[in-house]
């Protein structure tokens, strides 16, 4: 026996499932297959979701466990006999954002900035998507800031003698004897030096087999293969894009989903995937098909490929799955925002730790300044490189410009029409435009008057300054469904019994369960599945090696 535990993935879910175990006293091996531990999580924004937290009180934000319950099933609409442990999983999920899970990472050293952002603010219905209240906590240091406590466990851990990281190790089948899982044989990857997200060498230089009392998985999804998302994409959804932009690197391949498969395990709810509508091309792109998603305040028109308005409550920020599935029917890969400057500078973000330095650097000075005089740096760059970015002096001159990245699509007189309507209704203190109703809503909470929502203004007239518009693409993210496990993280087979010795977490099991987030996700809620997933493997780990 090689180890007691073998962790298949060094991302997010494998830190935790990895460091939980070796903290027991358990010899773990840590298999990673890129030069770099973190996965996706080093590239995020950081987003956690908290419920009536310490953040959310001192904003007078009213949150409650109930609340978030009625968001969170709403949301999922949970509606298959799979969805059984999905359903557990989200309830038990729910109870760890609004009890331990604030603590715990307290305890770790993992600090929030004080403003909660307000993700995916619904589909207009109490009982429909969306949260009804602020959730998104940013961790100070994003993506980074909440990987470094768990990086530093693992140093702390190998120092013992308990934890072991094995790095460039591709694991390509679980070795399953007398129906149990007793380890993990694969190829050893010729070391490669390319920059942290970047494609690296396949070329094998050896291999290995190592045996072990239990297997985690926790390999991630299939997002940056775009034949897979193709292949599983959902009918409801229409047809999948001619284009896509990837938002994750190269290696979130989804070989760990079917070799779980191999292993006897039960995948489930592929056909469930979270994926952005506000995708840009990156002007620098790290891996390949490398987008950025657009984190929009909720003022911008959306419009469709032809310049017409999408219908409410298609806004921005507010229902990213139904937009998508509306666009899909469009006919065109492409939408648009379009506002003016003044409006950009105010509400403009980009996702990823590193579209935003000042939130993973920790520079409260950079914080202030970008978010009470944008717009950032980041977004500057793409204002004068981004290949989706436009800004004309007048709404013609803009016209002429987006024609041209699609010549013979646009509707200019459609697309006039569309912005001077908008900016009549803002003319008077009344209104029958809801999303005019809703900036004036949005405004009543402190940190979206003061950092995510602009004051109402007509775009037309040069009050905001030059007009902007923003070529949109799809841009992958997450998977929602995989390995199916019980609520010990056990991996689960077509019978719905456990698979001795094989665990999942992480979004190679859907996040846990194998689906908990359904069909649709509140958001802040990947980076915490992560963690919670990982830290019940992890007990159920430690369990049935007592």
């Amino acid at each position: 026996m090689d180890a007691d535990v073998l962790v298949v993935g060094g991302g997010l879910a494998g830190l935790v499932a990895a460091t939980e175990i070796a903290a027991k006293g358990k010899r773990v091996y840590l298999l990673e297959q890129e030069p770099h531990l973190g996965g996706q999580a080093y590239w995020s924004f950081g987003g956690l979701f908290l419920v009536n937290s310490p953040e959310q009180r001192r904003l007078g934000i009213r949150d409650s466990l109930e609340l978030a319950r009625q968001d969170w099933f709403g949301a999922a609409g949970f509606d298959r006999e799979e969805d059984y442990w999905g359903r557990l999983f989200a309830e038990a999920y729910l109870d760890f954002a609004a009890g331990e899970k604030r603590a715990w990472l307290a305890a770790l050293g993992v600090r929030f900035f004080p403003v909660v952002g307000w993700a995916e603010r619904g589909g207009g219905l109490a009982t429909g998507h969306g949260n009804s209240v602020p959730r998104f906590h940013i961790v100070w240091g994003t993506g980074p800031g909440l990987l470094a406590p768990f990086l530093r466990r693992v140093r702390e851990l190998e120092e013992k003698g308990f934890l072991k990281v094995l790095l460039r190790h591709r694991a390509e089948e679980v070795l399953v004897e007398g129906g149990k899982a007793v380890g993990v044989t694969g190829v050893v990857l010729e070391p490669d030096p390319v920059p942290r997200g970047a494609p690296s060498s396949r070329r094998p230089v050896g291999e290995f087999r190592y045996l072990a009392q239990a297997v985690v998985l926790a390999t991630g999804g299939l997002g940056a293969n775009l034949d897979l998302v193709r292949r599983f994409w959902p009918e409801r959804m229409g047809r999948p894009p001619g284009r896509m932009l990837s938002g994750v690197p190269d290696h979130v391949d989804g070989s760990g989903l079917f070799l779980a498969e191999r292993a006897g395990a039960r995948l489930i709810n592929l056909d469930r995937m979270w994926h952005y509508p506000e995708g840009v091309e990156n002007h620098t792109p790290i891996w390949s098909h490398h987008g950025i998603r657009i984190l929009p305040g909720p003022s911008a028109l959306w419009l469709d490929a032809t310049g017409k308005r999408l219908p409410p409550p298609l806004f921005p920020g507010f229902d990213a799955l139904e937009t998508l599935r509306h666009l899909r029917n469009t006919g065109w890969d492409w939408s648009w925002f379009l506002l003016d400057l003044k409006t950009l500078a105010k509400e403009f973000a980009l996702s990823g730790s590193e579209q935003n330095p000042d939130l993973t650097g920790k520079s409260w000075l950079q914080v202030v300044r970008n978010r009470l005089f944008g717009p950032s740096r980041p977004v500057r760059t793409f204002l004068q490189r981004g290949k989706d970015f436009l800004v004309a002096e007048d709404l013609s001159e803009l016209m002429r410009q987006m024609d041209a990245l699609a010549p013979g699509v646009l509707d200019p007189m459609q697309l006039e029409r569309e912005v001077k309507a908008r900016d009549r209704e803002l003319l008077h203190p009344f209104s029958k435009d809801a999303q005019i109703l809703a900036l004036r809503g949005f405004r009543h909470y402190l940190g979206d008057r003061l950092f995510r929502v602009a004051k109402p203004h007509p775009f037309l007239g040069g009050r905001g300054g030059p007009l902007v518009a923003v070529r949109l693409w799809t841009l992958t993210r997450k998977t929602l469904g995989g390995i199916q496990t019980d609520l010990k993280g056990r991996a689960l087979t077509p019978k719905g019994e456990p698979l001795p010795g094989l665990f999942a977490a992480g979004e190679a099991a859907g996040f846990g369960g194998g689906g908990v987030h359904g069909y649709k996700a509140l958001e802040g809620t990947f980076l915490g599945g992560c963690l919670f997933s990982g830290l019940l493997a992890a007990r159920g780990v430690a369990e049935g090696l007592e």
